[in-house]
Order: C-alpha cells, then sequence, then structure tokens
C-alpha cells in the first residue's frame, strides 16, 4: 500500500463518511468507521451495501467483490479503539469547526505517532485545524466529492505546515483509489466551494428576488451552460446547512460582502428545509421517487409575469 498506508479509519458514517470507508475498502485497504451511534453505523454499512449492490447490476462489480469489500470495513464507537493502529485518519463529520478542532485534539492524542490526520472539510482551514494537535506537518486536507465512490476528484489540501512527503503521500494515495488528485493551498473554500458556492448563493439570490423559478433557473444553468445538475437542485444535494456553512466561512475568511450568504438561505436553514436529506428545499423529495418537484413554497409563485 502507498507509504505505508493499509489501515485506515474513517471518522464519522453519514453520506460522505460511509462513501469513504466504501472506498477504500473496495481498493483493498482495512477500514475502520467510527461513529458515537451504532444505529448510524448500521445504516451506513446497509448504504455501502446498497451501493455495492448497484455496482453489481451494472457490472462493475462482482458479488466477491462485494464480500471483500464488506469484509474489510469494521465498526467503532469508541475512538480510541478506531484509530490504535490506523497508518491514516480521515475525518468526515459534520462541517463545524468547533467539532473538528474537538475531533482532531482527540485523533492527536490517541492514534499512532506516524499517523496521518487527514480532514475531509470542503472549507475550513487546514491550518486551523492543524494547530489542535501536535503534528501539525501530518495534517492535510483530503476533500472528496459527493458520491464518494463515484465521483473522481479529491482535492488535496496543503495546511501551513503540512510535509511535502505528507502531501506526496496523499496524492498518490488518492490515484490508487482510482480518483484524480488536485492539489491547493489553505485559503477559505480552498478552489471548489469558492467558486461553487457564489454560484449557488447567486442562484438562491436569482430566486429570492423573483428574476425567475427554481425550475426555471436550473434549466437555465443546465442547458445553456451544460451543467449535469442545475445550482439549486445541486444545493439540494449537498444539504442547505452545508451550503450555508460553508458561505459562512467563506464571508468570514475572505472578508468581502459577494460572499455573503442569501436571506433565503439563512431562512430555509433556520425552518428545517435543508434538502434532499430532511425530504424538501427547493424541491420536494419523496422517498422512492425519482421525479423532480418543486416545493410548495416555490411552486405556488408565478414567475411569467
Amino acid at each position: 500500500m502507498q507509504g505505508g498506508i493499509s489501515n485506515v479509519t474513517v471518522i464519522g458514517s453519514g453520506t460522505m463518511g460511509n462513501g469513504i470507508a466504501h472506498t477504500f475498502a473496495q481498493c483493498g485497504f482495512n477500514v475502520c468507521m467510527m461513529d458515537i451511534s451504532q444505529d448510524a453505523l448500521d445504516k451506513a454499512i446497509a448504504t455501502i451495501t446498497r451501493n455495492l449492490d448497484r455496482q453489481i447490476a451494472k457490472g462493475t462489480l462482482t458479488e466477491n467483490n462485494k464480500k471483500e469489500t464488506l469484509s474489510r470495513i469494521a465498526t467503532h464507537t469508541i475512538m480510541a479503539d478506531a484509530v490504535a493502529n490506523a497508518d491514516l485518519v480521515v475525518e468526515a463529520a459534520t462541517e463545524n469547526i468547533a467539532l473538528k478542532i474537538s475531533i482532531f485534539r482527540q485523533l492527536d492524542e490517541l492514534s499512532p505517532a506516524a499517523c496521518i490526520l487527514a480532514s475531509n472539510t470542503s472549507s475550513i482551514s487546514i491550518t486551523k485545524i492543524a494547530s489542535a494537535t501536535k503534528r501539525p506537518e501530518k495534517v492535510i486536507g483530503m476533500h472528496f466529492m459527493n458520491p464518494v465512490p463515484v465521483m473522481k476528484l479529491v482535492e488535496v489540501i496543503n495546511g501551513y505546515s503540512t510535509a511535502k512527503t505528507v502531501t506526496q503521500t496523499i496524492y498518490k494515495l488518492s490515484e490508487q483509489l482510482g480518483k484524480l488528485p488536485c492539489v491547493a493551498n489553505d485559503y477559505p473554500g480552498f478552489v471548489a466551494n469558492r467558486i461553487l458556492m457564489p454560484m449557488i448563493n447567486e442562484a438562491i439570490i436569482t430566486l429570492q428576488e423573483g428574476v425567475a423559478g427554481v425550475a426555471e433557473i436550473d434549466t437555465i444553468m443546465k442547458l445553456g451552460m451544460a451543467h449535469p445538475m442545475g445550482p439549486l437542485q445541486l444545493a439540494d444535494f449537498i444539504g442547505l446547512d452545508t451550503c450555508l456553512s460553508i458561505l459562512t466561512v467563506l464571508h468570514s475568511g475572505i472578508g468581502i460582502p459577494k460572499y455573503a450568504p442569501a436571506t433565503l438561505l439563512v431562512n430555509m436553514v433556520q425552518a428545517g428545509c435543508l434538502g434532499a436529506k430532511s425530504g424538501e428545499g427547493f424541491y420536494k423529495y419523496t422517498p422512492g421517487s425519482k421525479e423532480l418537484v418543486v416545493s410548495p413554497l416555490f411552486a405556488a409563485k408565478e414567475w411569467n409575469n
């Protein structure tokens, strides 16, 4: 395995965490997936199993591959047990800086001295996260895209003190996972979200100001700009609370008004309309249905006056 890495611990079993665990295990790594709830871990294993079944249905995976992948994933609710033999830890917890710093303090205390500590953060400063540890040279960003088993990009983010050897190890490791790594430096939002989130925010402001409706905005961007998914649908897919968190980091970190989150976005998050994961955002989501239906909140408005 690359750089002596064979045992990988993933902190967090949500959408990103279980996708990262799935990807590493499928590529032959021993994986420990850690969460505070065994119920969450059981749901994550069920999700990984369903996704492996989809790969089998598409002919990209065999039943034996599935069994081998699942056999490589262990679950833990106690961090000390999860990281005891880790060569690499990938943190995939909620995009909350206080939570991530708390996790990295624990990881620094509990994981082996040679272990690399990576964060899947999509916007929070790697340098700030690293400052919570006594090994800042071994802390790096490893930002996967959703859905992790499918998307090729890994944004590799250097903190101020990240050692070049660590960057090289994570770069080559990402290639071993079948990904295309791109290295970025530690500025708010890095590259992907510094460009993507202002576009999503502008789409929300365009809706907020009544320029056009949800379906119209998304259709214009899909057909006119060759985007596979409209920005409002993508925001729902990412999670409106996550979008708000990233925009807040951008706004406070860069200090330019254009990064200020749209009022509509703030209000929707406060109302609990978080997108696909809550069942409603700019669109309404019904379990088992693939039909894209605009949320009643916006569907009732007249946009063609």
